[in-house]
Order: structure tokens, then sequence, then C-alpha cells
């Protein structure tokens, strides 16, 4: 962004990586892969890079509000800055907080998931599942994050990118408004769980494999570590893979 700026450049729309999109190498694939989405269709976007913080999520959800709104101020400043209008996140936690908290104090933009650019791409034609990868007879099961489905009332924007393949979907006992969470909401992911007789995405994933499935779709980075824990915990990573809408609509397009 900063390198744009310079130039007297402003972006068609600003992509916030998150802090798992850029450090926790699964999620690093997915940053890729929405990089290589953006390009495809001529979207002409830029990231912060150093100059983004972690949007506060974390903090605000294990209590911690003073640290939230100073990362949130910090991040308004460096947003307002550049004079940013839209942005697009590849993860629910970071979509939720610019979307609907960073608003009281005082940054207002329009913020979409990266499952919603893409259904958007879909209908406007400029992705269309061809000439990559076929998903042809596979049995794909979508996850819902909690942030992008009861907390935004996203549910069809992901599934969109996977109506588009030619797959068998699934959908398990306790999907869209009556998801289950994966586990790591609200700072759970950063603390072990609390004494009792069945981690969350344990229970997920028993739900999602007796459906057997080759594919569980999910567009959250933390979702897809505790999915891809689960899985592991039953030695089922041969058999079943875990991956993000990105990473199949930029397969499917042969990105």
């Amino acid at each position: 962004m900063a390198q744009m700026a310079a130039k007297g450049e402003t972006p068609d729309i600003l992509f916030w990586v998150g802090c798992a999109g850029s450090f926790d190498e699964r999620a690093q694939k997915i940053t890729r892969d929405i990089c290589k989405i953006l390009q495809h269709v001529g979207i002409n976007f830029a990231i912060l890079g150093t100059e983004e913080s972690c949007t506060g999520d974390p903090a605000k959800r294990a209590g911690n509000e003073f640290l939230f709104q100073m990362q949130a101020m910090t991040n308004i400043q460096v947003l307002d800055g550049y004079e940013i209008k839209k942005i697009v996140t590849g993860c629910p936690h970071c979509f939720n907080t610019i979307k609907n908290e960073y608003p009281n104090l005082g940054g207002n933009y329009e913020v979409i998931h990266h499952s919603q650019l893409i259904q958007q791409l879909i209908d406007e034609g400029k992705l269309k599942a061809e000439g990559g990868e076929s998903f042809k007879g596979k049995k794909i099961t979508f996850h819902d994050p909690c942030y992008l489905g009861r907390a935004n009332g996203v549910y069809e924007a992901p599934r969109k990118a996977l109506e588009i393949l030619d797959a068998e979907l699934v959908e398990m006992k306790r999907c869209k408004s009556n998801g289950l969470c994966c586990g790591a909401g609200g700072a759970q992911m950063f603390k072990e769980p609390e004494k009792g007789t069945k981690d969350i995405n344990i229970e997920r994933i028993d739900e999602a494999l007796a459906l057997q499935p080759n594919i569980v779709a999910s567009s959250c980075p933390f979702c897809m570590t505790m999915l891809s824990d689960g899985i592991k915990n039953f030695n089922k990573e041969e058999e079943v893979k875990v991956l993000d809408i990105a990473e199949i609509t930029a397969r499917a397009n042969g990105l």
C-alpha cells in the first residue's frame, strides 16, 4: 500500500491478510490462493504489509477491551491515512471485527469476506470452475465458521463456490444457523481446553466423517487448524482433505 500511495495510485480493494494468513504456514497457502484469484480476475489490490497489525479480536474475546481498542485505533489510523474504502479479508474474525466493531471507534469501511468476493465473481461470470482440477464425483461438506455464519448471516456465499463444481454437496446435521463451533473462537485457540469428555473439534469431525466426505471445506484459518487436527486425530489425512473455499476455487480454475 505504501508503494502504491507513493506512486499516487489507489487500489480497488485492500486485502487484509490477518495474523493467521501472515504467520500460520497452513493459512499462508490460503492467502496465496486469494491473491491468485484477485490477480486472475484483474482486481487491482494492495496489502498493508508490515503496517498491518492484529485487528484486536483475540484480545477483545479474551476480555482485554483496553488492548483491543489500542490495536483497533492504530489500524484505523493507518487505514484512514490511506483513505481505504473497501476491504476483503481471508478470516471471518477479521471480517467481523472490522465490519461490526471498528465503526464504534470511527473506522467505517465496506468489508467483505473472501467467500463473498468469490460468490460475486462467480455471479459476474469471471470465475467458472473450468480449466483446472476436476472435483467430479467428490463428496464435499462445508463447515460454517461462527463469525461468518451465525454472527453475520453469510451462508450462501461459500456454498456458491462449491455449487459450481461437479461435486456432491452434503450438509452436516448441524449446519448454517444451527452450526457447531470448531472450538477455536473466543480466543480458545490460544489456550488449553477445560476438562471435559470430548474436544469440540473431535465432536465436529465425528459429525463430518459420518457423511464419508472426500473434502471438508471451510473458510476460516482457525476452523482450518481445528478441523485438520480433528482429521489427524482419526488418522484420516490421506482420505479426507480440509480445504478452504479459496483453495478449492483456485484449483478448479487452474490457478
